[in-house]
């Protein structure tokens, strides 16, 4: 029995820890996009572990999850509200779409920790998932941790190999997680408050719907990572004529 009401001690502890309010308003969706931007520009700069440059020019969509929860007693989990866009046939970024993570593990796992999540998805199977109303990374997508530095090393395949790279942060520095079993669907409040209506994923990052004037902190961020990568790409590119 005591070992019966400390495992109920430890599951109720990961549900209190885990759990938000289902309601989101305006202000809430723009906060995220907000820290989205941060976040993503954070980990992109970070010096000598940064996101190569080869990722953000082949990324076809990005995603970022702030302030993912990790952590558990007994019971591990994993839970977050996202942000994702994709890059359009004529260049330009799609509407934000929004998402939330769920998943968990069964293992010796002792409290919890706040990661920041970037994620790349690199290539049309992966894209294909996102666009999707739900899907299981390490079911039918694939991920791993992405490369770091500012240039991919050579020999590195990372477009055909995986479909989606990831890069973790915890307490400021780049942190391993693993997403094996998360579960990633659409945001449905967080998609009413920010169009005034449910709209199915699949059109926000295909471009059919305008984007909000408070996505462009957000689209701004993505399009000035790809910009300066590009810009990096050609300087290495004239360094070795």
């Amino acid at each position: 029995m005591k070992k019966f009401m400390l495992l109920v001690a430890g599951l109720c502890l990961v549900l209190s820890t885990f759990s938000w309010g289902s309601d989101q308003d305006k202000t809430d969706v723009s906060l995220r996009l907000e820290s989205a931007a941060k976040t993503l520009t954070e980990i992109i700069n970070t010096p000598d572990k940064g996101v190569p440059v080869e990722i953000l020019e082949g990324a076809k969509c990005v995603a970022v999850v702030p302030r993912m929860i990790k952590g558990g007693f007994i019971f591990g989990a994993k839970h977050g509200r996202g942000v994702a866009t994709c890059r359009l046939p004529n260049g330009h970024w799609s509407p934000p779409a929004f998402f939330a993570m769920t998943g968990g593990s069964w293992g010796a796992q002792i409290g919890a920790e706040s990661v920041d999540l970037v994620m790349f998805i690199m290539n049309d199977e992966g894209m294909k998932h996102l666009l999707q109303n739900k899907f299981q990374i390490g079911g039918e997508a694939s991920a791993a941790a992405g490369p770091v530095g500012r240039h991919a090393s050579a020999g590195t395949d990372y477009k055909a190999s995986t479909q989606i790279l990831t890069y973790s942060r915890a307490h400021g520095a780049f942190a391993g997680v693993d997403l094996g079993g998360t579960w990633i669907a659409p945001d449905k409040d967080s998609t009413i408050a920010e169009y005034g209506r449910d709209i199915p994923v699949a059109d926000i990052l295909t471009g059919k719907v305008a984007a909000p004037a408070n996505a462009h902190v957000f689209l701004a961020a993505v399009q000035r990572s790809v910009v300066e990568a590009n810009a990096q790409k050609a300087k290495k590119a004239a360094e070795k004529q």
